[in-house]
């Protein structure tokens, strides 16, 4: 519901619409007590009751009029000052309208969890029950006998003191005996960490009663050494931690209670960050040369005619040097600018270098973040004490109030788009509605730039500015195209590696410099074939077949998560016969370590930097040359700046030349040209080497030539032709159920309510993996005009076809997901 109430209504006004976390269609309408009325402001958060008796903390998006019928009190404002800003409110809305998702969905993935609070149930005994248990069945009595003990649990308690997996028919059957009842209880689980300061008594300020003092301990050694211990360590440090005093000093908590008792020592018990902040600074630490100024110099020019920039720089340009240039800009004038990223992995060089410059100003944000941490930063910004934040897509969330700049590194990677859960949205498109709603600027940066972002750059709509060569004498890498037909290998086993490839390492191992070998497959072995029958282990909920992973000695299922044992006869002909086909990162690494094994190996992919600081200590440890040769994913080709890499190594291009997608050639391209900007990027020549079979593909001969002009204008062509975009917007429409004929005939029923408006649609049909977490898939696209007004008509028709397929009983349990712009 749209508010239509004047700004003088808004105080006065005795209902709200509120967006709470859930995944329903619709916000809901709620009245609010008169008492609380001049309170209540638009991104406040309020206690609300959903369903019969489950709270949430909703937040309040407008002050609306009287509904048609009758609404719920607000339980609770929970905050005298909203928590999040307009602009962020605006955009939540068009994410959600964009994105084809409820407000309650974007909420979810918008704020920390620590601002998201849902009831949780309290089970309180009823002392009128009394303690005679003779009546109640064994697991109802050891409930009964937990509550007589501590009068009430919370539900997450009850699991564990009965064992059981489902508790509610427990629990239904005590309330119905009376011998319980159920409280629903909300309750803020944020708080600030606290530590103990210790202090000097103003009293001893003077070194005249300070000797006193010590005098006076003469026969307390142990107090005089923990005050000595205190007064050396206040002139080191400034401030004292308790915690740090006690170690310093080898003392006990009952030496500094006597200190305390006694007057001499007070103890503080303050708030504190949980993630230490640096010193503020603004000051660069490096010159531009003179193309990187011009390229400075246009994109300032620009910005008087265009909110939105695209910086096209080859790799090694020193795209990240104009960026400082222009924050430093922005925090001369006390504005705000978000840094975005499309992975984790490359905030680990990026926060370094710009702390190193900017100090305290700078924060980093993102999901391997604990909630409480998120939950400060959260808090810093809101307030502007933090005035540029480095993060992947999560971070344009962030409640910025005094936003001037966006930039958008790497603005062609797919990372930017959220999969699953919904919102399905693009971080990149959406941080620029986000930077129109505060009037900032859009940088873009880019040494492979999307079709679409380039197309709007030729067009007039971006700002273009272009850096053709790299950052001081640096050459872009030589890059051979290595051809693996005739390249043998040992029966059953995978082409690894070439000669010319092994050869090259060696040299560049003498010569100490490092080498990076791309692999896009995680895991040993893509798959496993039993050479005897040719069965295929797969999932058991997903049509797809195992991957090896070696660490583990199990199969894993990529999609669903599942682990298996792995098979040691197979259960088609019970041979032991296994062949491994293709690799995967894994089986790189262990070839290598036999290869060369006076070699310093490490692996950079999904499975081995999991933990909170796996990435940055491996980053780290690859800086610092304690690493010779890093195997990886696609993680190791983004932005990443080594200095010693010399070689890098494509071991299967052929593997991103085969998909069956319009933008293959284009990620194609963009990846090989992405890696190969790793070599060579301080000093000497760096060498490519691209391992295929597919020699004469017109993408290979582009990647050696560097260029993308030529990949761009050949792409585009096929795109007008075919009505791909930027000509055109996709709709993708996936349809799940259990049951593969339920799906299909769902998928069917809609293709023809969609014939009556729509003819540009493909499907329905089952996409490449048919069946993923035991639900049977089917696929409709539709190209739809990039005109946004008759695209958000088409979407509204597309929505309510949604609606009257699910209105039929048999279709009810079908679930449809619409995914905008596909990645």
């Amino acid at each position: 519901m749209e508010s239509n109430l004047t700004a003088q209504d808004h105080q006065s006004s005795e209902w709200i619409e509120v967006i709470l976390p859930l995944a329903v269609p619709y916000n809901f309408t709620y009245s609010v007590p008169a008492d609380l009325r001049k309170e209540v402001k638009p991104g406040c958060r309020v206690e609300v009751v959903f369903g019969k008796n489950k709270k949430y903390s909703g937040i309040v998006k407008a002050f609306v009029g009287k509904p048609a019928f009758e609404t719920k009190e607000i339980l609770n404002l929970i905050d005298k000052e909203p928590v999040i800003y307009p602009q962020q409110l605006q955009l939540w809305q068009w994410i959600s309208r964009y994105y084809m998702c409820s407000e309650g969905e974007v909420l979810s993935a918008a704020l920390p969890a620590h601002l998201k609070l849902s009831s949780e149930s309290v089970i309180i005994f009823n002392e009128n029950f009394g303690d005679d248990f003779s009546s109640l069945t064994d697991d109802e009595y050891i409930l009964a006998e937990a509550l007589l003990i501590k009068k009430e649990l919370r539900l997450s308690e009850v699991k564990k003191v009965t064992s059981l997996a489902n508790v509610y028919p427990l629990l239904r059957r005590m309330v119905e005996k009376e011998v319980c009842y159920i409280f629903e209880s909300l309750e803020e689980t944020y708080k600030p960490r606290k530590e103990n300061y210790v202090t000097l008594s103003p009293e001893y300020d003077s070194d005249d009663q300070l000797n006193k003092l010590m005098d006076k301990l003469g026969r307390a050694p142990k107090q005089l050494e923990l005050l000595l211990a205190y007064l050396h360590f206040s002139r080191a440090e400034g401030e004292v931690k308790q915690q740090d005093l006690l170690k310093k000093a080898d003392a006990s908590p009952s030496h500094l209670k006597g200190l305390t008792d006694k007057g001499i020592l007070l103890i503080e018990n303050r708030i504190v960050d949980r993630m230490p902040a640096l010193p503020k600074m603004n000051q660069l630490d490096f010159e531009l040369d003179h193309r990187q100024a011009t390229a400075l110099k246009e994109i300032k020019e620009s910005f008087r005619t265009k909110k939105i920039c695209l910086l096209h720089g080859v790799t090694g340009s020193g795209k990240t040097l104009i960026y400082m240039n222009l924050i430093r800009d922005m925090i001369s004038k006390g504005k705000q600018v978000l840094y975005l990223l499309p992975e984790i992995t490359l905030t680990t060089q990026i926060i370094r270098r710009l702390q190193k410059c900017f100090g305290g100003n700078v924060a980093i944000y993102h999901s391997k973040f604990s909630s409480k941490e998120r939950m400060e930063i959260w808090n810093k910004v809101k307030k502007g004490e933090v005035r540029v934040v480095v993060g992947a897509r999560s971070a344009l969330f962030l409640p910025f109030e005094n936003l001037e700049l966006i930039i958008i590194d790497e603005e062609q990677d797919s990372s930017f788009k959220q999969y699953d859960p919904a919102p399905r949205y693009n971080a990149r498109d959406a941080a620029i509605y986000y930077a129109l709603l505060f009037n900032a600027k859009v940088l873009m940066g880019s040494a492979t730039p999307s079709l679409d972002s380039f197309y709007n750059a030729q067009r007039g709509k971006y700002g273009l500015v272009n850096l053709k060569e790299r950052f001081g004498a640096a050459r872009l890498p030589e890059i051979r195209i290595i051809d693996m037909k005739s390249v043998g290998a040992p029966a059953g086993q995978p082409k690894l590696l070439s000669p010319q490839l092994k050869e090259t390492i060696e040299i560049t191992l003498k010569h100490h410099r490092q080498i990076i070998l791309f692999q896009n497959r995680r895991g040993y072995s893509p798959f496993l074939i039993c050479g005897t029958c040719g069965y295929i282990p797969k999932c058991v909920n997903c049509d797809v077949s195992l991957t090896l992973h070696k660490s583990s000695n199990k199969l894993h299922c990529h999609y669903c998560g599942n682990v298996y044992s792995r098979l040691i006869q197979c259960p088609g002909c019970g041979s032991t016969n296994w062949l491994e086909r293709n690799f995967g990162t894994e089986k790189i690494e262990e070839v290598l370590a036999n290869e060369f094994p006076s070699a310093r190996i490490a692996r950079m992919d999904y499975d081995s930097v999991k933990g909170k600081y796996a990435h940055d200590e491996l980053i780290k440890r690859f800086e610092q040359h304690h690493i010779d040769i890093l195997v990886g994913t696609q993680m190791v080709v983004k932005g990443l700046d080594f200095a010693n890499v010399l070689l890098i190594g494509v071991l299967d291009a052929d593997s991103l030349l085969s998909f069956s997608d319009f933008r293959v050639n284009e990620r194609a391209f963009q990846m090989l040209e992405q890696v190969s900007g790793r070599a060579g990027r301080k000093d000497g020549d760096g060498t490519v080497l691209i391992q295929a079979t597919k020699t004469d593909h017109p993408i290979l001969t582009l990647v050696k030539a560097h260029d993308y002009d030529t990949m761009y204008q050949t792409e585009i062509v096929k795109r007008d032709e075919f009505y791909y975009p930027p000509y055109s917007r996709l709709l993708k429409l996936t349809f799940k159920h259990k049951q593969p004929d339920i799906v299909k005939n769902a998928a069917h029923a809609f293709s023809t309510l969609l014939s009556k408006n729509f003819k540009n649609f493909l499907g329905p049909a089952e996409p490449v993996i048919p069946r993923i977490k035991n639900q049977y898939l089917q696929e409709i696209m539709l190209k739809l005009p990039p005109d946004i007004k008759k695209l958000e008509i088409q979407k509204e028709i597309i929505l309510n076809n949604i609606h009257l397929l699910k209105a039929e009983k048999r279709y009810r349990s079908v679930v449809i997901v619409a995914d905008v712009d596909p990645a």
